[in-house]
Parts: C-alpha cells; sequence; structure tokens
C-alpha cells in the first residue's frame, strides 16, 4: 500500500479499493468528519458530480455545535432527503479513513431511516 503512509490513509485508500472492486454503478455517498463539524455528500464518480451534500454548516442544520452524534443523525437525515429528491435511492457507504462508529455510524444509520440502501 505504500510506506509511510499514516494508519488513516491506508484505511481510506482500502476503502476506497474494495469500492472500485464492486464497480461503479451506485452512487458513493462519502463522509468526511472532523473535530467541531461532520460532512456527506453522494457522488457520481462516472459523472463526477456531487448529486446531493449536507453538512453540520447548513444553515437549516445548524445547532450548537457538529461534533456530537444527534447532529450526525441529522445530517443524515437531511443527505437521504436531498438524495432522494435527486432520484437517488441507492448509494454505497465511504467512510474514507474513518471507522465505522460514533458519529460516522450515526450518520449512515439516519440516512438508512431516511430511505437510502447500502
Amino acid at each position: 500500500m505504500g510506506k509511510g503512509l499514516s494508519l488513516f490513509e491506508r484505511r481510506r485508500r482500502r476503502v476506497r479499493t474494495a469500492l472500485r472492486a464492486k464497480g461503479g454503478q451506485r452512487p458513493r455517498l462519502s463522509v468526511h468528519r472532523s473535530g467541531r463539524h461532520i460532512y456527506a455528500q453522494v457522488i457520481d464518480d462516472e459523472a463526477g458530480r456531487t448529486v446531493a451534500a449536507a453538512s453540520t454548516l447548513d444553515k437549516d442544520l445548524k445547532g450548537k455545535t457538529g461534533a456530537t452524534s444527534e447532529a450526525a443523525t441529522s445530517v443524515g437525515k437531511a443527505l437521504a432527503e436531498r438524495a432522494k429528491a435527486a432520484g437517488v435511492t441507492q448509494v454505497v457507504f465511504d467512510r474514507g479513513g474513518f471507522l465505522f462508529h460514533g458519529r460516522v455510524k450515526a450518520l449512515a444509520d439516519a440516512a438508512r431511516e431516511g430511505g437510502l440502501e447500502f
């Protein structure tokens, strides 16, 4: 995989490689988590464009802070609504180098409840 890469970068590459191996039939739900916010977007890699996006920086989702599981849940629900409005119901989940735990898991569960299949 490459010497000198951080554990995060190695995980990120491993996840991306596994997603590419499955084929690009479905759009990719990509998640980024920072110390203060969480961001998610549905990306159509074939067309090279973002279909839907949501984050804790959105005006309708802004709360006290974006660094909570509750905020991640609201981002997941909003993203599912926006993706369904754009005609996307099936996605493949790209957690990047982040562990599927805590805020990332909360976002994924909320997106599933909102109607996205992955």
